[in-house]
């Protein structure tokens, strides 16, 4: 393949990207305002949300390899298919089963989107390269999820929350059309009746031999374990402890997504003059200071807005730092193993996710007498690993930052 050829297949994969990683955002920032009112229309809502980040989890397992042996280009188009009709499918689902069906399969679909997204970045650029890659992708992404709770809101409120889902079915299928015309391989695939060669047939012993994997997928899993409790638990404080409306708090991730989007573009700038390693102590100490913010909030102040908000602003900028650098740090060393690489990565962080979030909504009792707590404290003890992360582990591994 000729460099002119090459040099605008990454232009058009970088016009890409964000809407590729947004899949993400849409599918569950949108999706927070409508959890109140889905709750009063099926039952409990949580679930929903849990068994969509389970799959989503789980089935990277499945697409990394796929998307190894396959090539990334049929994995995507399948994933965005499936989005797609999982999406309209739960739009007219009757009872919270249905539903849930309906999110595990929309959760396999994005494993597939996200995992296909982040392996052609280490296809298509050096390692060096990739964190700015990726910073430069979430910010996109930043700027859809600035939106997406805020539409949410508005047609929980104006249509209902079955129109939210219907619209996610519209984001898929319109970026199905996109990369169908313009998302080309980057990935050369197994030809049929080829033999494996060694890196196809790559297991997880591989990537977890990987010094820098390991490191790098846990600054990811531990930065995104202490967000999803807010995307998960914040609904409940805000709408229901708090007395917010839907539209109203379909501001406060909007406003997190403002945030991430700074975060992110000054990542690209701290990573030129610093290095990973000290760019991500910053993010460290950002994170911990956000959480421990909402904790004397949630002390001095419980029926206060004003410290979990600020606490959250500071949180996602230490947050929208770690993410570039993680995610492309776990793939760096594996550029024949991406698939496997993003795959186990983004299974991590899903995996602690859940876990996480399923002990701490266990919390959450009709009346929220533990008040935010269950929300904040897992943010608390998530700032306080990445710091352990950042200043005792990832300077072993690159003592020159």
């Amino acid at each position: 393949m000729s460099a002119g050829s090459s040099r605008r297949r990454a232009i058009e994969f970088t016009l890409l990207l964000p809407l590729l990683l947004a899949a993400q955002p849409v599918a569950t920032d949108s999706y927070l305002p409508a959890l109140p009112a889905i709750a009063r229309d099926l039952g409990s809502a949580t679930a929903s949300l849990t068994v969509f980040v389970l799959a989503f989890g789980c089935a990277q397992l499945l697409c990394g390899p796929w998307a190894d042996r396959f090539g990334r280009r049929p994995v995507l188009l399948a994933g965005l298919g499936c989005y797609a009709v999982a999406a309209l499918g739960c739009a007219l689902a009757p009872s919270v089963p249905w539903l849930a069906a309906g999110r595990a399969v929309q959760g396999f679909a994005m494993a597939a989107i996200l995992v296909c997204a982040r392996a052609a970045v280490r296809d298509l650029y050096p390692a060096h390269e990739g964190p700015h890659v990726m910073a430069r992708g979430l910010t996109g992404l930043g700027v859809v999820a600035l939106f997406a709770p805020v539409l949410g809101a508005w047609l929980v409120q104006g249509a209902g929350w079955r129109w939210v889902l219907a619209a996610m079915a519209v984001y898929a299928a319109v970026l199905f059309a996109l990369c169908r015309r313009d998302f080309a391989e980057t990935h050369r695939p197994v030809a049929p009746g080829e033999p494996a060669t060694p890196v196809a047939r790559g297991s997880a012993r591989q990537v977890f031999a990987s010094r820098s994997f390991r490191a790098w997928a846990s600054v990811a899993a531990a930065t995104y374990g202490g967000l999803f409790c807010f995307l998960l638990l914040s609904p409940m404080v805000y709408i229901d402890l708090l007395g917010m409306s839907p539209a109203m708090y379909g501001w406060i991730p909007a406003g997190g997504s403002l945030v991430y989007i700074v975060s992110t573009t000054m990542c690209r700038r701290l990573l030129r003059r610093w290095g990973p390693v000290r760019t991500v102590q910053l993010g460290a100490s950002l994170s911990l200071a956000g959480a421990l913010v909402q904790a004397l909030g949630c002390a001095l102040a419980p029926a206060s807005v004003i410290p979990l908000l600020a606490g959250h602003a500071v949180y996602v900028l230490g947050h929208g730092i770690h993410q570039p650098c993680g995610q492309a740090g776990a793939v760096g060393d594996l550029p024949q193993l991406a698939g496997r690489a993003v795959s186990w990565s983004g299974f991590g962080m899903m995996l602690v996710a859940f876990c996480v979030g399923q002990f701490a909504a266990a919390f959450v009792l009709p009346g929220m007498p533990h008040g935010a707590w269950p929300m904040v404290l897992p943010m608390v003890a998530a700032g306080a690993a990445l710091m352990a992360i950042a200043f005792a582990w990832l300077p072993r591994l690159h003592p020159r930052g």
